[in-house]
């Protein structure tokens, strides 16, 4: 392997952490997704040199890694240290209040909806790259992603359910 592709891949990774921080709601399981991540992708650096788009590539990866956590059993853990902040500069206090708004939000969605969301919105990833990383058709990235946001809209309004507008014909 060259030199050049271990730059390649380390380039993508405060991507990575931003995506899977999002995607985990917290630093110490978004830094062990990422760890994963990247782990996967090493074994299979023979295949780099096939891979066209290394950011769909890894974004792929990172989804199949979360998928299989999410459907593994897991152990309830308590933080030992609560005090420390998770920024190093504190925002605002309604900021924070937004923020904590906002990921708690997040939380409600369905997992389908919330990658899709977080891929476009935070990663400004294009429908279509979304839909060749997670495997499915782009339809359905537009379908998920705007059922994603109505129901996030919802929820950060404080309402139970997205509206639904009647067709009238």
């Amino acid at each position: 392997m060259q030199h050049a592709d271990d730059q390649q891949l380390v380039s993508w990774v405060p991507r990575l952490r931003r995506y899977a921080r999002a995607l985990a709601g917290n630093r110490e399981d978004a830094d062990d997704l990422v760890q994963d991540t990247l782990e996967r992708a090493w074994t299979k650096s023979s295949l780099w040199s096939g891979v066209a788009d290394m950011r769909a590539w890894l974004f792929g990866i990172m989804h199949n890694v979360h998928v299989d956590r999410v459907r593994r059993p897991r152990l309830a853990t308590v933080d030992l240290d609560e005090d420390t902040p998770e920024v190093p500069v504190a925002p605002a206090h309604n900021d924070r209040l937004a923020v904590l708004d906002l990921q708690a939000a997040l939380d409600q969605l369905p997992l389908e909806q919330k990658e899709i969301l977080l891929l476009v919105a935070l990663e400004d990833m294009a429908y279509a790259d979304v839909a060749k990383s997670l495997g499915i058709p782009i339809g359905t990235v537009m379908s998920r992603l705007s059922r994603g946001r109505e129901r996030l809209r919802a929820l950060m309004e404080g309402r139970p359910e997205p509206v639904r507008l009647k067709v009238v014909k």
